[in-house]
């Protein structure tokens, strides 16, 4: 995969040069305390840890890495500390949105939904595809398991859609949301990843990596900035095309080192491990005005001829229900593209303007999440697994999470 077009070639992990830049740093989110680098919460008028909010500027030294497509920056900007809940204390109300084969086209709706997510509090989940990085000429270095080499069911992108989907992902991170991966072919089907082995996984976890570490090399592009971090490690979690192929996947995310997947389909209920790995699937929820529920993507309100007020009434539903109720993460997946003449895209914005900006509400990233899943008593989270869709527990939190003795206070 040492193909080069244009420019000229760099060893493969040499490096480079060290520089700075300037980067722009959060303070916590309510219900995470301290900042990344270990203040105390900032208060907010009623006394609690406020949410995130601009507190001036750093310096952070930057280190390339191989040919200079990424780079080491020192901690991402914008990150929430994750705190164990207190005896008895609510669970707060995350939400995560997600964005599959993240890329930046005519369309526009990556850079318009990264704005969105800043203007209102929402950190998220962008699914790079790898081939969104690699130019259409150096497809031969892509060897796709059971296909020929470059092959794909996504088209490659334009040079000048390259460089926006790049100056989007490095935007993205700094404004402290995540940059996980759709993989990169997007074979769907009996053929395609759900008959995939677990060396097929760990081969295109492993080429996703490449690609973003080596887009300099492939496309020429030397004169632009490096990704602000190392794929290596930030690579931590994906989601499959077409949610197919989960069990193998999880195996080889298991040992690729990721912390979760959501390839899954599952309800409003607490997420648990699987292989090690949290399996953190899509939901059923509401369709207003239907008798059945739809996984909590725009894609499956496309197929069953549901309109955007009807995507949008029903994931407010399921916030609904679960705000009220168990208090399980809100998951919610997308697709940078305007079915049904943007009504999905659309609906997704009025969600996020709703309830972004809510003080007990945590629009998060997956990273996020299971940094605050990792930071809680298992025990804790086992006894919130018990919880159904929308149910609450009978005799109140303090009761439910507060052990015996917190409980006889709560009478």
């Amino acid at each position: 995969m040492a193909a080069v077009r244009g420019g000229r070639r760099r060893a493969a992990g040499a490096a480079i040069a060290v520089l700075t830049l300037g980067v722009t740093v959060l303070g916590p989110v309510t219900g995470c305390s301290g900042g990344d680098d270990g203040t105390a919460p900032a208060e907010d008028k009623a006394g609690k840890a406020g949410k995130a909010g601009k507190t001036g500027r750093k310096e952070s030294r930057v280190r390339l890495i191989g040919d200079g497509s990424t780079a080491y920056t020192g901690r991402q900007p914008h990150q929430p500390k994750a705190t164990r809940l207190a005896p008895g204390e609510e669970p707060p109300q995350f939400v995560v949105f997600s964005w599959d084969g993240a890329g930046e086209d005519g369309n526009e709706l990556f850079s318009r939904f990264r704005q969105i997510g800043e203007k209102y509090d929402a950190h998220m989940t962008y699914f790079l595809s790898g081939l969104y990085l690699l130019p259409e000429s150096e497809r031969a270095t892509y060897r796709p398991p059971g296909r020929s080499p470059g092959e794909s069911d996504i088209g490659y992108l334009k040079d000048e859609n390259i460089e926006a989907t790049l100056e989007q992902l490095r935007a993205a991170w700094l404004d402290g949301s995540e940059i996980g991966t759709h993989f990169n072919g997007h074979f769907c089907g009996s053929e395609g990843v759900a008959a995939w082995s677990v060396e097929d996984w760990r081969s295109e976890i492993d080429q996703a990596r490449w690609m973003v570490r080596n887009w300099k090399t492939t496309t020429g592009f030397e004169d632009l900035e490096p990704l602000p971090f190392d794929y290596e490690k930030e690579l931590v979690g994906g989601r499959a095309p077409c949610l197919e192929g989960q069990d193998n996947l999880l195996k080889a995310a298991a040992e690729e080192g990721f912390r979760y997947d959501s390839s899954g389909n599952g309800l409003q209920v607490w997420p648990d491990k699987r292989e090690g790995v949290w399996d953190i699937p899509l939901q059923s929820v509401p369709v207003p005005g239907r008798s059945f529920e739809t996984l909590s993507m725009d894609y499956n309100f496309y197929v069953n001829d549901a309109d955007g007020d009807q995507m949008r009434d029903g994931l407010l539903a399921a916030f609904d229900r679960a705000y009220d109720g168990n208090r399980a993460p809100l998951i919610v997946g997308n697709h940078f593209a305007e079915w049904n003449d943007g009504a999905y895209v659309d609906a997704v914005e009025d969600v996020i303007k709703e309830l972004c900006p809510r003080d007990d509400v945590h629009c998060v990233s997956f990273r996020q999440l299971v940094d605050w899943l990792d930071a809680q008593d298992p025990a804790v989270l086992e006894k919130l697994r018990t919880l159904d869709v929308g149910e609450r527990p009978e005799d109140g939190w303090k009761a439910f999470l507060g052990g015996d003795e917190a409980a006889e206070r709560g009478r």
